[in-house]
């Protein structure tokens, strides 16, 4: 049973997506984006259209979770390429490098809904991405998508609380991010090293990982941020080894342990406090 607040904003949330009528909305399977895709469908039904972006930014696994859960639930959905890594800007990786993401993949769902006579797009922002460092949240004024998990003012945690709910898989999946993040800005950002960076956690993962970055640092240096509580593991001569001959084997010359453990956004660290307001005033 959910808690009568909890209870109260998931009422506002089916409320919301009522009123829309009709809507695409930017799917990744992650936590959010999937309660706000199963509300919409049980709300909308087909009148909710699920689009999954697919490109070189985008972990391989998650693509593919993202496809199992649509069809597992159901729901409709198409397929989009997104291509921001010919973005020369976005190349550049800049601090506001997901501006130029998110404007692309929010340019591809605005196709999509006026090709489908869809009046809306919506994506899965939620109140805990408010006032973070997000430059993409400036993409998604400028394309007027909505975000009815904002808007029902839901955390994460509530997020978490409803999809449990609701029998739902990923209640306690890790958070992502695109494969962008993994490279400090100003780092040039190929195709090949994301696929690198792809299989790397794709290895850290089959290892039985649970929260893990792979921070890829010049052109030689792997930086492995694990959950703090599975920091232990890879002191196993075994694993250590396995995870050491795998980076190996895809171009890293030094694979090294970050001791302060996995953390959301630590390319963000190196910012200085006047860059980030500079961004945010912008977004």
């Amino acid at each position: 049973m959910l808690s009568p607040r909890t209870q109260e904003k998931y009422n506002r949330l089916r409320s919301i997506l009522r009123d829309l009528g009709s809507v695409a909305i930017g799917y990744s399977g992650g936590v959010d984006s999937t309660l706000l895709l199963k509300v919409a469908t049980d709300a909308l039904g087909a009148r909710a259209l699920a689009v999954i972006g697919k490109s070189e930014t985008y972990p391989t696994v998650e693509y593919e979770e993202a496809v199992a859960l649509a069809n597992s639930f159901g729901v409709r959905y198409v397929e989009v390429t997104t291509e921001e890594t010919d973005v020369l800007k976005f190349q550049e990786n800049p601090p506001d490098r997901c501006y130029f993401c998110k404007t692309e993949l929010f340019s591809k769902l605005s196709e999509i809904a006026e090709r489908e006579k869809i009046p809306w797009i919506a994506d899965g922002t939620i109140t805990d991405d408010v006032g973070d460092f997000r430059p993409g949240m400036r993409a998604k004024k400028e394309n007027n998508v909505r975000s009815p998990l904002l808007e029902a003012e839901l955390s994460k945690n509530e997020v978490r609380e409803i999809s449990r709910h609701l029998a739902l898989p990923t209640w306690d999946k890790p958070s992502f991010a695109c494969l962008s993040s993994r490279f400090p800005y100003g780092f040039g950002i190929t195709k090949e090293n994301l696929t690198k960076v792809d299989r790397a956690e794709t290895y850290l993962r089959s290892a039985g990982f649970k929260y893990f970055r792979v921070r890829h640092h010049d052109e030689k240096t792997a930086r492995i941020e694990v959950g703090v509580e599975e920091l232990q593991r890879l002191f196993d001569n075994d694993l250590r080894t396995f995870v050491v001959e795998k980076l190996k084997e895809l171009g890293f010359t030094y694979v090294t342990l970050d001791l302060q453990g996995y953390r959301a956004g630590s390319m963000s660290e190196v910012l200085t406090l006047e860059a980030r307001e500079s961004y945010l005033k912008h977004s």
